[in-house]
């Protein structure tokens, strides 16, 4: 499983998304894709972002059971604890 939200992106990065991915509410995108697929969505929406910002949680084999991962100018960081993800605000 993979959720991707995104704030202040092209609308046309968005369109591209929408056929990999369910987008639910508006920036907000989730579905079950490969791990290839996976990261070559986050390299394009990377690249796209344009000022923008983005979060990935998917799914990984680890003692929470998934990873987030930030891009762009967000208002939260991942803050790592021993192994541990936590959103820190800062």
């Amino acid at each position: 499983m993979v959720i991707l939200i995104l704030e202040k992106v092209p609308v046309g990065l968005r369109g591209e998304l929408t056929r990999w991915l369910l987008e639910p509410k508006t920036g907000v995108f989730l579905g079950a894709i490969s791990a290839l697929v996976r990261e070559k969505l986050w390299q394009r929406v990377c690249k796209g972002l344009k000022g923008g910002s983005a979060m990935m949680i998917h799914n990984t084999n680890n003692e929470q059971g998934f990873k987030i991962e930030f891009f762009g100018n967000t208002s939260r960081k991942v803050t790592d604890w021993d192994g541990l993800q936590l959103i820190s605000i800062p």
